[in-house]
């Protein structure tokens, strides 16, 4: 990138305020570290989330969801895209023939509906997730049994804060 003529030593850092009203960072070093089990909100049974930011403003999470036993995560259709990026193990939709390895990005358009399985020979499958809008739960035809959105993920992660000590307002660190 170039610098502006103007910038003796572009190594200087800002020396001004950040704006009154903007919202801090939010910085998780070691995200991926297995440290302490206590920052993964149990979803189901052998599913898991680590928030990273539940965006109230614009609806939208960011999490790393793990899953420790294969089989069928769920059937669900997003209203709006969604973003992943596996970081370990693999998945796949049962309505798609592709594979979502290690180091895949996968991208989801509006109105996809698809099913997340696991496959029989992973024992854990990691994948950084980001969801806009929200999930909605759906038998094969369509009928919606269940939704999610960053309000639900927010009352799952008070509450799971909460039961493993670190109390409710734990979750304020990753709401903005």
């Amino acid at each position: 990138m170039p610098v502006a003529e103007t910038d003796a030593n572009p190594r200087t850092p800002y020396q001004y305020p950040m704006p009154a009203d903007a919202l801090p960072e939010i910085v998780i070093p070691d995200a991926l570290a297995e440290g302490d089990e206590r920052m993964w909100v149990k979803q189901a049974e052998n599913v898991y989330f680590r928030p990273l930011c539940l965006n109230r403003s614009q609806g939208y999470w960011m999490n790393l969801l793990k899953v420790t036993k294969s089989g069928v995560l769920s059937r669900h259709r997003h209203p709006n895209p969604v973003h992943g990026f596996v970081l370990k193990g693999r998945w796949h939709y049962l309505e798609h023939d592709w594979f979502a390895e290690e180091g895949s990005y996968v991208f989801e358009p509006p109105g996809e509906t698809h099913t997340l399985v696991v496959p029989d020979d992973v024992d854990e499958m990691i994948t950084f997730f980001q969801v806009n809008g929200a999930m909605v739960y759906c038998d094969p035809y369509g009928k919606q049994i269940g939704y999610e959105d960053v309000f639900t993920k927010i009352d799952m992660c008070r509450a799971h804060f909460e039961n493993v000590g670190l109390g409710a307002d734990y979750a304020d660190r990753f709401i903005r």
